[in-house]
């Protein structure tokens, strides 16, 4: 287990109830800074409730989530926004019928109304995704679902995270595309940006991160380094396909 004491995202011994029906029960993560976590599981396992809950839509019936320290459970999404937690939904939820730019212009409301600033957040996301600097004037819901991953990563982006909360990122994407999303990922983390990821490829989750964590249940059934996890019998078994 990691050392807490400095951790920049804990989550401590935390239940999620819906209504009668217990999605979390007595989960405890942490996640250091600079670090990719996996959150792997089947189905049903509680992955998104975790994350949903971590970014404020969700409040547990139980346990504690601090961030550096301090309680963050207890705040308003867009209270958790501001101190740098982001969220990348699965299925991407786009705004459709709006254009590229403002979509990654609303990504930006949480900062302070610096145009210059948002303009340079907006260039950054254009040099790391070029198809979006060529499709800025597009309605996002005419782009491909790779461009569409891209534009929802992109605008968590333009809200500077410290912490970047992916759900699902190569959901319903061609192998190609997947590899594409992963090495933006792992660029993302090497430019100072630390991770929590959702996804549903085992193996391409765990070959990125650093650690990881395997929900079952609504609990967590195992822990450790990505290597030691990707050697598990037990995770090869249910999750590997071996």
């Amino acid at each position: 287990m990691n050392d807490t004491s400095d951790a920049l995202l804990t989550v401590d011994h935390l239940s999620v109830a819906y209504g009668a029906i217990r999605a979390l029960r007595d989960v405890s993560i942490n996640i250091q800074t600079g670090e990719i976590v996996a959150l792997i599981g089947s189905n049903g396992a509680g992955k998104t409730t975790l994350l949903r809950t971590i970014s404020g839509l969700l409040r547990p019936t139980d346990g504690a989530i601090r961030w550096q320290g301090d309680p963050l459970h207890t705040l308003p999404p867009h209270r958790i926004v501001r101190m740098g937690v982001c969220h990348v939904p699965e299925g991407r939820q786009i705004f459709a019928n709006l254009g590229v730019r403002e979509n990654l212009i609303l990504g930006a409301y949480s900062q302070p109304h610096d145009k210059s600033a948002r303009l340079a957040a907006m260039e950054r996301v254009f040099e790391m995704f070029p198809i979006l600097a060529e499709r800025r004037h597009q309605n996002a819901g005419t782009l491909s679902g790779g461009e569409q991953q891209m534009l929802a990563i992109g605008r968590a982006l333009m809200g500077k995270p410290k912490l970047l909360l992916l759900d699902e990122p190569s959901l319903g994407l061609a192998p190609l595309i997947v590899r594409k999303i992963f090495q933006i990922i792992r660029d993302i983390n090497a430019q100072g940006t630390t991770i929590l990821l959702v996804e549903q490829n085992a193996h391409m989750a765990l070959t990125t991160a650093h650690r990881g964590y395997v929900l079952q249940s609504g609990h967590v059934q195992l822990s450790g380094p990505s290597k030691q996890l990707l050697e598990d019998p037990e995770v090869k078994r249910a999750y590997l396909g071996g």
